[in-house]
């Protein structure tokens, strides 16, 4: 086991990750340094392995796929993951580590938002859909994670342990965040220097349809995670939907004792029936999730034991 492993998946990053290597290398001398590529096609792999990184290979292309790999198959006591596009300065990462072995931290966000991210970064939708995303996270799940969608983070053994990846792409941040709030993770904010790419060096993020992807991961999570105040919000909408069309039926029947529209009140009492139905899935959805908490939380002790057991017999 590895004590820390720096962990950068790249796809074409061959102008950048050459310094990202060496600084890193520099910045925690006894790191071991991975980089998992992502079916490269400039060289990015040899480029790494001369810089001394361990080289690795993930053929399912996608950032989601990428950390997958990387978690089921490096062991070490704390983990640094980091873009290869040399944007997170190495000085940050000593801090990094620190606060998961002194401060038992399971989380770091490297927070660019906090510091120079809105000036060096020059894309504006990027800027507009990074605090949008916070937001709406912060708001919807009760917690403070300074920046969602940064690709600078520290984590602990029973974090990388105990995460289900499910996303395939860049979603897979937001999806990590929302984790470790429900799942009650200790998440430490530490504010980072960030820096736009260098000149030649192209984002490989789409606004537009990466956007969309973060958006529909966060309305997922929030189902999975929150199924009686999603399914509420949703029994709520129907209800309000079927009185309004129901109102003019009703005020039509006081005036003259007729109802004219059947089909319209017959459509409101299936919506009503709709809302019920949802109110009572998410009655039974909050239940099995308390189980699945149940069941996490166990499987944490589970592998915590293991992680200090480990530690032992070094």
């Amino acid at each position: 086991m590895d004590k820390i492993a720096v962990l950068i998946p790249c796809y074409n990053e061959s102008k950048t990750i050459e310094k990202v290597v060496t600084d890193f290398k520099q910045a925690l001398p006894e790191a071991t340094i991975y980089v998992y590529d992502n079916n490269s096609t400039d060289g990015t792999d040899e480029i790494a392995k001369k810089a001394g990184a361990v080289v690795r290979y993930e053929y399912q292309q996608g950032k989601g796929n990428v950390i997958r790999r990387m978690f089921m198959e490096i062991d070490a006591e704390c983990y640094l993951m980091v873009d290869g596009d040399d944007t997170y300065p190495a000085q940050s990462a000593p801090g990094m580590v620190r606060a998961v072995f002194e401060r038992h931290a399971d989380m770091v966000v490297g927070d660019r938002l906090s510091s120079t991210y809105f000036e060096e970064n020059k894309r504006p939708f990027h800027n507009f859909g990074n605090s949008m995303v916070r937001g709406c996270i912060n708001l919807f799940f009760k917690n403070d994670i300074k920046d969602i969608m940064t690709g600078y983070r520290a984590f602990s053994y029973r974090f990388v342990k105990t995460f289900p990846v499910l996303s395939k792409g860049f979603e897979i941040e937001t999806e990590m965040s929302i984790h470790a709030i429900d799942k009650n993770m200790y998440v430490v904010n530490e504010v980072i220097e960030y820096r736009d790419r260098p000149e030649g060096s192209e984002s490989k993020l789409n606004t537009v349809s990466d956007g969309l992807k973060v958006v529909r991961t966060m309305i997922r999570l929030y189902r999975t995670y929150r199924p009686m105040a999603f399914f509420g919000i949703v029994s709520v909408l129907l209800l309000i939907l079927a009185f309004i069309f129901f109102v003019p039926i009703m005020v039509g029947f006081i005036q003259t004792g007729l109802v004219p529209k059947f089909p319209t009140l017959i459509v409101c009492g299936f919506v009503v029936m709709a809302s019920i139905q949802s109110l009572f899935a998410g009655l039974i959805l909050q239940t099995m999730y308390q189980k699945n908490r149940q069941d996490f939380e166990m499987e944490l002790y589970r592998v915590t034991k293991e992680f200090m057991k480990e530690q032992k017999d070094v």
